[in-house]
């Protein structure tokens, strides 16, 4: 019988498993866990989404789209565009593109851009899919530590671009940390980008989930208020509850987006034809109520931790990246697998990171489980290991 194991690419071994995997794996015995590890809001699809999904399956809207999306869904993509950034979507130079996730949406703008041999540069912690966007394209990433404030600024990624720099990578509200860059870091990280000839790619998943002490003028900051010659990736999955309908999009120069296109032609084929139809009224219902209730709990978070460890402000998201104090052992995968005895689910920091000195807790989970929780990880932190 032939072994399969001899044949596997050097691309996918070159992939490890998500270390978020394996915290489920531990968890997977216990009964009735606190699990604060989950990266997806608590609450429900809202009602008019539901609906009109669901009135677009019964009234048989469940073949292929076009490649690009619904017309419709990409009018009200290029109406929240126009008013949020400024920018004209579709135009002479910009064009958008409806994608199967902001996942789906990195690997099509990788696959487009970069060549073995070419560089991408990431901020480090970073969301777990953008390492391995290296080995899927044969690029090479270059991580920016961005230790202990979390900020990946024009002043710590200009030592870091060479001659083989394409891409730099921004996730701002930032998956683990919370983070939001002001509107002046990303005025100078574009100013930094446009002179060096490399290209923003700017994953601004969520967006909707800023708040008040880290909005400027109301609204998210983002580098697409200072030039449309980047690459703006959003979606709809965390603003709106429905991570599984992998509906995300993308906007920016109309060379880079065709070739997009182009290959999601081959691959995805097209996002979910049922989920576009049901976001299409999407950006008319009023989330302000749920990012209201997560700010909250970002400050019972805050206050939980306050005092008893280092943890940068989260202005966004729905997580934190507290660190392990020294006086507990400072190991972050030591850190959890306590937590995991005391039947609380977080992540360990070696997920994110080149580091283990930190963990990410996500906070989209019901205020009694946040607080039963926090008691106890705020007790592990101050108990010698």
């Amino acid at each position: 019988m032939m072994e399969c194991d001899s044949l596997i690419s050097a691309r996918a071994r070159a992939i490890d498993v998500s270390g978020i995997r394996r915290v489920f794996e531990l968890g997977a015995s216990l009964t009735n866990p606190i699990d604060l590890s989950i990266g997806q809001p608590d609450f429900a699809v809202p009602n008019p989404i539901k609906e009109a999904a669901i009135a677009a399956i019964r009234a048989d809207q469940n073949r292929y789209s076009l490649t690009q999306g619904r017309g419709d869904l990409r009018r009200a993509i290029s109406e929240h565009l126009a008013g949020d950034v400024g920018w004209r979507v579709p135009s002479d130079d910009l064009e958008l593109l409806v994608t199967s996730g902001t996942s789906g949406a990195l690997l099509l703008a990788f696959m487009a851009l970069l060549d073995p041999g070419d560089e991408a540069i990431i901020a480090d912690p970073y969301f777990v899919i953008y390492p391995a966007l290296g080995p899927l394209t044969g690029a090479s990433i270059v991580y920016c530590d961005t230790y202990p404030d979390f900020r990946m600024t024009a002043q710590c990624v200009e030592p870091l671009i060479t001659d083989r720099t394409k891409v730099l990578l921004l996730n701002s509200p930032s998956n683990p940390c919370g983070v939001v860059l002001r509107s002046s870091e990303l005025r100078d990280l574009v100013g930094l980008c446009q002179q060096r000839g490399v290209l923003i790619v700017s994953d601004e998943i969520y967006d909707e989930f800023t708040y008040e002490d880290a909005r400027e003028d109301g609204r998210c900051p983002s580098p697409a208020r200072f030039t449309d010659r980047m690459l703006l990736v959003r979606g709809f999955g965390k603003s709106y509850g429905c991570t599984g309908w992998r509906m995300g999009y993308v906007a920016g120069p109309r060379s880079l987006i065709e070739q997009m296109s182009k290959l999601q032609q081959y691959t995805f084929v097209c996002a979910p034809s049922m989920a576009q139809a049901g976001l299409v009224g999407a950006f008319d219902v009023d989330m302000s109520e749920h990012v209201r209730s997560y700010q909250r709990k970002r400050d019972m978070v805050e206050q939980a931790f306050s005092g008893v460890t280092e943890l940068a402000h989260s202005g966004g998201a729905f997580y934190v990246f507290p660190k392990i104090p020294a006086r507990v052992g400072g190991c972050a995968t030591d850190f959890v697998e306590r937590a995991i005895r005391r039947n609380v689910l977080v992540i360990p920091g070696n997920v994110f990171s080149r580091r283990d000195t930190h963990f990410r807790l996500s906070y989209a989970a019901s205020d009694a489980t946040l607080q039963a929780g926090l008691q106890i990880l705020a007790e592990l932190m101050t108990e010698p290991a």
